[in-house]
């Protein structure tokens, strides 16, 4: 007897959707979701769709009805539920367009839980559009199967977010001058953390000495090579999963 094949198969089309998925539920898609759909993927009245929210696993869609720039889905089924997502913030400087749309793709398929932007002495972005990189971030999710899209805070100054830094998180900070090597240090402090990137040229001074000073911080160097700050980040990401068990 032939093996029965994988429903839905590994090309189905894969889609984040902001209203609430449930069974049964009936979901209409237009503009640039439809467009991909309906022209891009030749839709057809049948076909699935996995679908996911963020926040209730993975669902399976399946095209009731197809017009030329809509479309709606019926949820038939759970596929998957909601992942469990790694306890890590990544906390980074703001870097010019191109790098900064790579650092929140890369954060997401990584399995950050947050990315939050933070304002140094050297950064030399003053504008950020979170609009683009949430975008980006949501893309990520389709295309590497997380059931979760990490949550995206604005830029705040260093000063203040030091201030109001969580008593029970611990932040990793990559410390050009030094530090503990990265994984030893992070397998050393389990539970919570986050991990702190500076912008293209590294914290100041000043900046360090303030980030030192707060007790949950741990200096770590992340090998014998200089690395651009978005490079610096997805190292630093990979080895705290690693020492996790994320990975």
């Amino acid at each position: 007897m032939p093996a029965t094949p994988a429903w839905p198969p590994q090309s189905t089309p894969r889609l984040f959707i902001t209203e609430p998925l449930a069974q049964g539920a009936a979901i209409r898609l237009d503009g640039a979701q439809a467009h991909y759909l309906v022209s891009v993927m030749r839709t057809k009245i049948g076909d699935p769709v996995k679908l996911f929210d963020g926040t209730s696993g993975e669902w399976l869609g399946v095209a009731e009805s197809v017009g030329k720039r809509d479309l709606t889905l019926v949820v038939r089924e759970q596929l998957r539920a909601a992942e469990s997502v790694p306890d890590l913030w990544l906390v980074a400087a703001p870097l010019k367009k191109g790098r900064i749309d790579w650092l929140a793709e890369k954060a997401c398929e990584l399995g950050v839980a947050r990315l939050a932007l933070v304002e140094t002495r050297r950064t030399v972005v003053d504008r950020v559009n979170l609009d683009r990189l949430t975008a980006h971030m949501i893309e990520a999710a389709e295309q590497c199967g997380r059931t979760a899209v990490p949550a995206l805070d604005p830029v705040v100054k260093l000063a203040a977010m030091l201030r109001d830094w969580p008593a029970d998180r611990a932040l990793f900070f990559a410390d050009e001058t030094g530090g503990a090597p990265a994984l030893a240090a992070m397998r050393a402090h389990a539970g919570p953390a986050a991990i702190l990137i500076g912008p293209e040229g590294g914290f100041d001074s000043a900046e360090r000495d303030a980030i030192r000073e707060l007790p949950q911080a741990v200096g770590v160097a992340l090998g014998p090579r200089i690395l651009r700050a978005d490079t610096a980040a997805a190292a630093a990401v990979a080895l705290w999963m690693a020492a996790a068990g994320d990975w």
